[in-house]
């Protein structure tokens, strides 16, 4: 798939991710209907309704690539994956019942195991990130399009790092001491990974907790605005993995590989 090609299927999902943050703000506001799935983890109405959103969106528009969503059983059992959707519908469940502003709307397209193309809406935020191709990450803000390039025009000296948890493990702070990293900050959904490759923060550390689609089009923004997402053996993340679950993360802004 030539680099075109990707950035049409980007610009053509655009507007639908505008549109389902928006419902999804809506459905908020008006109050969530939430159940409790297999898993003890929620789901609400508002999850469902842009999944529906979303994914009739994405095979209008690639009906040939398969769809793995987490909130949808389609797909899941398919072995030897190698191109294909994930889906996220709301990332931050948590943060969206609980009136916060982190929660984002996911997805990235997998091709040979790896996240080249993705589009990720904090519409609670008002900010939106899409990437289709290497050096080809972007965020539109106030209507404005900006290019991302993962902090290598910051002029912030201090390292900063993300947490998911107040509880840090020794091994991850002995991460963020090699790095010398001058303040910690707790954040929950992919909107990590935005910051990240917006130069924000230069650093996220985890253990194995989270499924594939909980970073694919994080992974891909972030990538292609020259940060590195790898599991702690340094070891590059590959997807379409049994269960697609995660290994340990560890992921870099371009400054801080600068560095190094």
């Amino acid at each position: 798939m030539d680099n075109e090609i990707k950035k049409q299927i980007v610009y053509e999902l655009i507007d639908t991710f505008i549109n389902a943050g928006n419902i999804a703000l809506d459905l908020r506001d008006k109050g969530l209907k939430k159940i409790i799935k297999e898993d003890n983890t929620p789901v609400t109405n508002g999850d469902l309704e842009v999944n529906k959103i979303i994914t009739n969106k994405i095979k209008e528009i690639t009906p040939q690539i398969p769809i793995v969503s987490e909130e949808v059983s389609d797909n899941k059992n398919i072995e030897n994956l190698s191109t294909f959707w994930l889906i996220d519908p709301i990332d931050g469940t948590y943060d969206y019942l609980n009136n916060r502003d982190e929660f984002t709307l996911n997805a990235g397209l997998i091709i040979n195991k790896k996240p080249e193309v993705a589009i990720i809406n904090a519409p609670a935020k008002k900010r939106l990130f899409y990437t289709f191709s290497k050096n080809n990450s972007f965020e539109i803000k106030n209507k404005k399009e900006m290019k991302l390039d993962s902090g290598l025009s910051s002029k912030n000296d201090e390292l900063l790092a993300l947490v998911y948890s107040d509880n840090i493990k020794d091994e991850i702070k002995e991460i963020h001491n090699r790095y010398k990293i001058k303040s910690i900050t707790k954040m929950k959904s992919s909107y990590k990974f935005c910051v990240v490759a917006s130069g924000e923060f230069d650093l996220y550390v985890a253990d194995p907790r989270a499924s594939e689609w909980d970073i694919a089009a994080g992974d891909a923004i972030l990538r292609n605005a020259g940060g590195s997402v790898k599991d702690m053996n340094g070891d590059e993340i590959l997807y379409g993995k049994k269960d697609f679950k995660n290994p340990s993360l560890v992921v870099k802004s371009q400054r801080l590989l600068l560095n190094e």
